[in-house]
């Protein structure tokens, strides 16, 4: 199958190592990142989540959970940073195949941050390629990302820019949100498209067929070089001298901050928040779609509290019928 045999690669030539040093599009404030890098060293609980499309989900990737680019570059941390294998680091992984930020802001309270139980110290945001069809043309992108910066114990937000087959994605759009607020931004496109027009005789590194598995995902290969092009940003700010001021938060947006407070509203909530009739949608559908979060091997249904009519003269015809406030 194409793109899912490894490339006979020198990880440990200048080359190699100048490909993923072109990935780094900004270092950005360091402090929040240094703080988390800080924490593992002296081996305190440290989380890193990741939150984005089928490439965080892992996609192309055999196997899907170890060889994602988002397992390996949590293991490069650890390996990086941690003292000793005692270290409690914790790895969220919340991607999900074919869908955009407009989702991604709906499900962060729930897979991110665990209904609340949990909150990262380090967060990866990946819609580079997920975007397109964005009504809202980057607000719900930057809405996640100030909601995911303006956590209580203040994360480091990391913009990861994956890119397709045919070198495309959404980074001229995405990329001017953490030049705003001067987060650490890695371009995978940056680092590989360029040298995809060169042969190994004249210097290309890594070729467009050996990268991907198909036209939207990386092989293997390819997790491995997008997990060390964010290692390579853990290694700069790792050897930076801390950012002193304090990051700029406190400007309007750059997009649009419309949806930060969106909450997920479904059976398990529901009640809560609003008052629900279901009328005939008294069923609950379970052919979901699936996604292996974390590190696990097989899938989780996603959105299983909902409600579902399924035609049947049992279900009732009564219409659903839901009260809230809202803005």
């Amino acid at each position: 199958m194409q793109g899912t045999s490894e490339p006979l690669l020198d990880f440990e030539s200048q080359a190699y190592r100048d490909l993923i040093s072109k990935s780094l599009l900004n270092k950005g404030h360091n402090a929040r990142l240094k703080r988390a890098i800080e924490k593992t060293k002296r081996g305190e609980p440290v989380t890193i989540a990741y939150i984005g499309g089928s490439i965080t989900q892992g996609a192309g990737a055999e196997p899907i959970h170890m060889n994602c680019y988002a397992y390996r570059s949590f293991d490069l941390f650890r390996k990086m940073f941690a003292p000793t294998s005692n270290v409690p680091l914790r790895f969220i992984k919340a991607g999900l195949g074919g869908t955009p930020s407009e989702l991604g802001i709906i499900r962060y309270h729930r897979d991110v941050l665990r209904e609340g139980t949990v909150q990262p110290d380090i967060v990866i945001v990946e819609f580079a390629v997920n975007d397109a069809d964005d009504e809202t043309q980057g607000i719900c992108y930057e809405s996640l990302v100030l909601q995911a910066l303006g956590a209580d114990n203040d994360p480091a937000v990391i913009l990861l820019f994956s890119v397709f087959e045919n070198d495309w994605n959404l980074q001229d759009r995405l990329a001017p949100v953490g030049w705003h607020y001067n987060l650490p931004m890695v371009s995978v496109k940056d680092a590989v498209v360029e040298q995809f027009k060169y042969t190994p005789a004249e210097g290309g590194i890594i070729s467009r067929e050996q990268f991907f598995h198909d036209i939207y995902h990386p092989s293997n290969a390819g997790h491995f070089i997008m997990a060390d092009c964010l290692g390579w940003l853990f290694e700069v700010t790792n050897h930076s001298d801390l950012d002193k001021e304090n990051l700029a938060m406190d400007k309007p947006p750059l997009i649009g901050n419309h949806f930060v407070d969106v909450k997920l509203l479904d059976r398990l909530n529901g009640d809560a928040i609003a008052r629900i009739d279901a009328g005939g949608f008294g069923r609950i559908d379970t052919d979901l779609q699936m996604a292996e979060m974390d590190d696990h091997a097989v899938g989780t249904p996603h959105f299983p509290n909902n409600w579902m009519h399924t035609g049947d003269r049992d279900d009732g015809n009564g219409s659903f019928k839901m009260i809230l406030r809202s803005k």
